[in-house]
């Protein structure tokens, strides 16, 4: 998987997590919440991946 593609799944999971947290919180459903936090989560290491995938590759073509 490219960078770009870590980047946008990451960012859709970021923002369905924090969309979870929030419908968690409105019904008062704490595992809701857990579940959405967990994803946003997830969400940020995706784009993490993406980013150092980009980092490798900018060393990588100076070489």
């Amino acid at each position: 998987m490219g960078s770009t593609s870590d980047k946008v799944k990451g960012t859709a999971n970021e923002l369905a997590g924090k969309a979870r947290q929030a419908a968690g919180k409105a019904v008062d459903n704490h595992e809701e919440q857990a579940k959405g936090s967990v994803q946003e989560a997830k969400g940020k290491a995706q784009v993490a991946k993406g980013d150092a995938k980009d980092a490798v590759k900018r060393i990588v073509d100076k070489a």
